[in-house]
């Protein structure tokens, strides 16, 4: 059992797909503190600031506490949390028909274990169709997520090449983990 410091439902779905127990408990930690425009060191700062918050509420006595964030980036630009459609959409629009890497990092600590990862998973897409894209838009599935990337959903059928696990590109590199766990 393992407490996963975060309040994605996409981190709790790739656990329970791994078969992996856990309890889910977010924190408030403010991403807008951080001040770098550099994709890998916001996802590392972003991790270590959320880790800290929760790691003082909880420890690791009771349960091994894992926790993760991620960015996109694209032409080597920060694609955070759209804060609206039109962000969503710009956003989007950069990715098609273009290179997009999601940047997932964790840090999992256990009473007798540190680790830290940064992963990356890079996705070649074909150009997205304008009327897909609305749709997908529209829908606000988008919300939520880094890059407004959704790579298990709207963005499948448009993936060229895949350079890395699927896991990290939804937020946490299973694959990693697990080997620490068994």
């Amino acid at each position: 059992m393992i407490r996963l410091g975060s309040k994605s439902p996409t981190r709790a779905k790739i656990l329970k797909a791994h078969n992996i127990e856990f309890i889910q408990s977010g924190g408030e930690f403010d991403e807008d503190t951080i001040t770098t425009q550099n994709p890998k060191s916001f996802a590392y700062q972003a991790t270590l600031g959320k880790f800290d918050e929760l790691y003082k509420k909880y420890g690791v006595e009771e349960y091994p506490l894992l926790v993760s964030d991620s960015v996109v980036t694209t032409n080597d630009l920060l694609l955070r949390k759209a804060k609206d459609k039109n962000d969503a959409k710009r956003m989007l629009e950069l990715q098609s028909g273009n290179q997009t890497s999601v940047i997932s990092c964790m840090k999992y600590k256990s009473k007798t274990l540190e680790l830290i990862d940064i992963s990356i998973t890079t996705y070649i897409f074909e150009k997205f169709d304008e009327k897909d894209m609305q749709n997908y838009l529209d829908s606000n599935e988008w919300m939520g997520k880094a890059g407004a990337i959704m790579v298990e959903g709207f963005c499948k059928p448009y993936i060229k090449e895949v350079i890395g696990y699927e896991s990290t590109a939804m937020g946490l590199c299973v694959e990693k983990l697990k080997v620490f766990l068994e």
